[in-house]
């Protein structure tokens, strides 16, 4: 290509102007190879002036080329009857017998003598000229001049001749003209700005018009995959889907509720989005909301509370929830209000938000996978238990538990399983006892315990896959050949 485009750039400089399709003819080569050169010397500036031609060509089709060597049908038609006549079943086994009998005839050329039985085809004239093959032979050699508009009409309805439109370009020098082409740069970049050097670059046009490559069809992302495995499960287990439709959440479901004091550092902006249209939410349960503002201020249900002025501005606060342990507030509040208490097993898995600074390992955006039992006197060897099952569908079997604090369940555990790729332990969720304090106040038995335990998404879908940064996985930087070849998620059970 390179060497076309310094060919052209050079007969131009010699000869002032030139077709596109001459110099294709001139030099053998490729006229698409000309235009694309010319295209190329065009994206440099204006190096050359081209003028598009467009010339109509009578060209022979397939059907054409063949009657211009082997005759036309009529003419084959005739040929084949002999002095004494055939049958006309006879001459229906030839090739395009049906339309060279018809022409045949119209023109007179023979006729059927019904006198004689069978019937017999005859020649009706001693000899003929087919005007047909000698019209189209005069095209085929380019001279079409002698054949008039009707008959040219003629053949284009039988399907011999067709139009072709070719196109062109007359190439002139332009007012930028050189023999040689200047490297275009294809990228703004902070040396070009400081510098200055920008000012006299020449930039590589984008071609806004350019048609992307479309996809083969749609393909489900590892974490779609992997959600549905971890869905699979908990329905497996008997568990119920959560409704998690809301992503803007208030304060209150999403923090108080939860018995989170409102100075916890959690509800501060560094940590959470807030919103400021709609700023604040207006209806509560108003005898719940009065028990929660009593527990954290002034305690309650054998709790000393917090002892601090709860404020109901606080609580009004919108925001993106933090965990979908709102959802499950709303919930095991939903099945308080219930007038006899009846088990529940829930499960949730969408979307929450933290205010947090990005890295490889952390998104201000992810998946919270949230598991929630309520019954009569559970406990924590039930918490363990219902764990171990868990995990073990998830293929993973050695699991170790770790002490942790959380606002509102007591005792808490964060839980660590070994990687064997990774050789070490790491953390996947957090888990806990919801403390009576968030449970009693909602209405529910004395006798019910809750057990909840939550994970990522993110973390196994990086672990099932091979990430080693989670924004390999999620955000602009996603490779989407990764997504079409990634296999479906088989999590070793």
């Amino acid at each position: 290509m390179a060497n076309l485009i310094e060919d052209i750039l050079k007969y131009l400089s010699e000869n002032q102007s030139v077709n596109t399709l001459k110099y294709a003819q001139l030099y053998n080569e490729d006229h698409q190879k000309v235009i694309g050169a010319l295209k190329s010397i065009q994206a440099h500036g204006d190096l050359v002036v081209a003028e598009p031609i467009s010339e109509t060509k009578i060209e022979l089709t397939e059907e054409g080329k063949l009657v211009a060597e082997k005759g036309s049908h009529e003419a084959n038609i005739y040929k084949s009857v002999p002095e004494d006549g055939i049958e006309q079943s006879k001459l229906m086994g030839l090739p395009n017998a049906k339309v060279g009998f018809s022409k045949a005839m119209s023109v007179g050329w023979i006729i059927v003598d019904k006198s004689v039985k069978p019937p017999l085809v005859k020649r009706k004239i001693p000899e003929i000229v087919d005007t047909v093959q000698n019209h189209l032979d005069l095209i085929r050699t380019g001279d079409a001049s002698k054949i008039t508009d009707k008959e040219k009409q003629e053949y284009k309805k039988r399907k011999l001749i067709q139009e072709v439109i070719i196109k062109s370009f007359n190439l002139t020098k332009g007012p930028e003209f050189s023999l040689t082409l200047t490297k275009l740069e294809t990228d703004l970049n902070t040396d070009m700005l400081s510098s200055g050097s920008w000012k006299t670059l020449k930039f590589k046009e984008y071609n806004f018009d350019a048609m992307g490559v479309a996809p083969e069809c749609g393909y489900l992302h590892p974490l779609l995959k992997v959600r549905a495995e971890f869905r699979q499960i908990f329905l497996e287990m008997g568990f119920a889907e959560m409704p998690t439709n809301n992503y803007i959440e208030n304060s209150f479901w999403n923090f108080d509720s939860l018995f989170q004091p409102q100075q916890h550092p959690a509800r501060d902006a560094h940590d959470t989005f807030f919103i400021s249209d709609p700023k604040i939410s207006t209806k509560f349960p108003q005898d719940y909301l009065e028990r929660v503002k009593k527990v954290h201020s002034k305690g309650g249900y054998g709790s000393l509370g917090y002892g601090y002025d709860w404020k109901i501005e606080e609580a009004q606060k919108n925001i993106l929830r933090t965990h979908t342990t709102a959802v499950s507030a709303r919930m095991l509040y939903k099945v308080a209000q219930q007038k006899e208490f009846k088990p529940v097993k829930l499960f949730s898995i969408d979307k929450v938000f933290r205010n947090e600074t990005l890295d490889a390992t952390h998104l201000a955006e992810f998946h919270q996978v949230e598991g929630v039992i309520a019954d009569f006197n559970l406990t924590l060897g039930d918490l363990i238990g219902v764990f171990t099952e868990f995990f073990k569908k998830l293929g993973i079997t050695q699991l170790e538990f770790k002490p942790a604090y959380n606002p509102y369940t007591e005792p808490s555990m964060e839980i660590f399983c070994f990687h064997p790729g990774l050789g070490k332990w790491i953390e996947i969720g957090n888990s806990g006892i919801f403390r009576p304090e968030m449970l009693l106040p909602m209405g529910l038995p004395e006798e019910v315990t809750v057990i909840a335990w939550g994970l990522s998404l993110e973390r196994p879908t990086m672990i099932k896959y091979g990430f080693n940064n989670i924004r390999d996985l999620v955000g602009p930087r996603v490779d989407l050949e990764m997504v079409q070849r990634s296999p479906i998620c088989r999590l070793n059970k």
